[in-house]
C-alpha cells in the first residue's frame, strides 16, 4: 500500500487576545442595558431578565481562559457585540485567504517544499466566506500552487475529513503534494449575547502538507496509518445561516442564524460515539493504549477531552498525553485538534504513536492513527 505522511504543519494565530474577563465585562454591560430597556416587560412577566456571566463560570464550564480574535472592538462594545471586519474588493485577497497563506507558508517551510510543488489545495472549515469561487481556488492563486483546489465543510471535523480525503487522492495518484488548510473565523457565527455560549469560540487557521512517504524530504514525518470517518444526523449543534436567508426578511437575522447547541445532549450523545470509534480503530490496528504517546483531541471543552482520554487510557491524562490548547485559543472548530498536533508533536521520537481526532456538528467524527517515521 502507498504510505502517506504528514510532512509539515502550520498555524496562524490572530492578533487580538481576549480574556474571559474582557468578554464578561462587555456581556454584563449588555445585560444591564437590556434589563433596563425592558424593565416594564420584565416586571410584567412578559420577558425574563437576563443574567450576568462570570469568568469563574466560563472557566468551570469549558476550561477556556482566553481566545484570539481577528477583530475585538465590536465584540467588546455592548451596543455591537460582534466582530467588525470590513468587506474587501474582489480584486484583493480575502481575510480568510490571508490567514490560510500564513499557515500554509509555515507548513511549506517545515516540509522543505515550495508553493508551486503543491497540486492539491483543500480548504476544510466550518464556514466559507462565499459560495463561489471556492476559497481553496483563491488560496491556490495567491500561493502560486498548481493542480486543483476545492472547499469542503464537515463542521468541527473538517480537518480530519480533509486529511483523509487528501490522503486518498495522493494514494490514487491524483496528486503528489496536498495542502489542507482550516481557516476559522468562529467569532463571526458566535452569538456574543448568549450567556451559555458567548465565550466558546476563537479564531485561528491551521495547515498540513501531505505526500507519499517516498517523496518526503523531512527525516521524521508522521505516517497516516489508519483513518475512520463517521457521521450521524443531529440538530443539537446547528447554524441556519445560508444564502436562502435573504429570501425570508422576517427571520433573516434571527438567533438561529448564529451558532447554537444543546450542550448536555451533545455531551451525552457524542462522547460515547467518539470513545467507541477510537477504541474500535485501535483494536482493528492492533494498537494497545499503553503504546500511545499522544491524543490530539478536538478542543471544544476540557471536560469532554478529559472524559475521552480517561475512557481510552484508563486513567486521568497528563498534559503530555492529551495536550490542551483551548485554554488559550478557545474552541477554534476544525483547527483545534490540528493546533494541538502542531504545538505538541515536535518532542516525540521515531516510532511514537498518536491519535488525531475531531468531532462536532453533524454529528461528525474523524479519527486518524499516526506513527512517527
Amino acid at each position: 500500500m502507498t504510505q502517506i505522511v504528514i510532512s509539515g504543519s502550520g498555524l496562524y494565530t490572530p492578533p487580538f487576545a481576549v480574556s474571559n474577563q474582557e468578554l464578561v465585562d462587555a456581556f454584563n454591560q449588555y445585560v444591564d442595558l437590556y434589563n433596563e430597556e425592558n424593565a416594564s416587560a420584565i416586571d410584567a412577566g412578559q420577558l425574563a431578565a437576563r443574567q450576568h456571566s462570570s469568568s469563574d463560570f466560563i472557566e468551570k464550564a469549558s476550561g477556556i481562559k482566553s481566545r484570539y480574535l481577528m477583530s475585538k472592538e465590536g465584540v467588546l462594545d455592548p451596543d455591537i457585540m460582534q466582530p467588525l471586519l470590513a468587506e474587501r474588493p474582489d480584486e484583493q485577497p480575502s481575510i480568510m485567504v490571508e490567514m490560510a497563506v500564513a499557515a500554509a507558508e509555515q507548513a511549506l517551510l517545515a516540509a522543505g517544499r515550495r508553493p508551486e510543488e503543491i497540486d492539491l489545495v483543500m480548504v476544510a472549515a466550518s464556514n466559507m466566506p462565499r459560495p463561489y469561487p471556492a476559497l481553496a481556488i483563491e488560496l491556490q492563486h495567491y500561493l502560486g500552487a498548481a493542480g486543483m483546489a476545492f472547499d469542503m465543510n464537515v463542521a468541527c471535523s473538517s480537518a480530519t475529513f480533509g486529511i483523509k480525503m487528501a490522503a486518498d487522492l495522493l494514494a490514487a495518484g491524483t496528486a503528489k503534494l496536498a495542502l489542507v488548510v482550516n481557516p476559522e473565523i468562529c467569532s463571526g457565527h458566535l452569538n456574543f449575547r448568549d450567556r451559555d455560549s458567548h465565550f466558546i469560540f476563537g479564531d485561528a487557521c491551521t495547515a498540513v502538507l501531505l505526500e507519499r512517504a517516498e517523496d518526503c524530504k523531512v527525516a521524521k514525518p508522521w505516517h497516516l496509518v489508519a483513518s475512520k470517518l463517521t457521521t450521524q444526523y443531529s440538530n443539537n449543534i446547528r447554524n441556519n445561516f445560508g444564502f436562502l436567508n435573504r429570501l425570508s426578511p422576517r427571520t433573516r437575522f434571527a438567533d438561529d442564524k448564529l451558532f447554537r447547541q444543546q450542550g448536555r445532549k451533545v455531551f451525552k450523545e457524542v462522547l460515547p460515539l467518539v470513545c467507541d470509534q477510537i477504541a474500535d480503530q485501535l483494536a482493528t490496528q492492533g494498537w494497545g493504549v499503553d503504546g500511545l504517546s499522544r491524543l490530539w483531541l478536538h478542543q471544544a471543552n476540557l471536560t469532554m477531552n478529559q472524559f475521552i482520554a480517561r475512557k481510552l487510557l484508563g486513567h486521568d491524562a497528563s498534559q503530555e498525553e492529551a495536550p490542551v490548547i483551548l485554554d488559550r485559543y478557545g474552541n477554534t472548530s476544525s483547527a483545534g485538534s490540528i493546533i494541538a498536533f502542531h504545538l505538541h508533536q515536535q518532542d516525540l521520537p521515531s516510532g511514537a504513536r498518536g491519535v488525531l481526532c475531531s468531532f462536532g456538528a453533524g454529528y461528525s467524527i474523524g479519527s486518524l492513527l499516526l506513527e512517527r517515521g
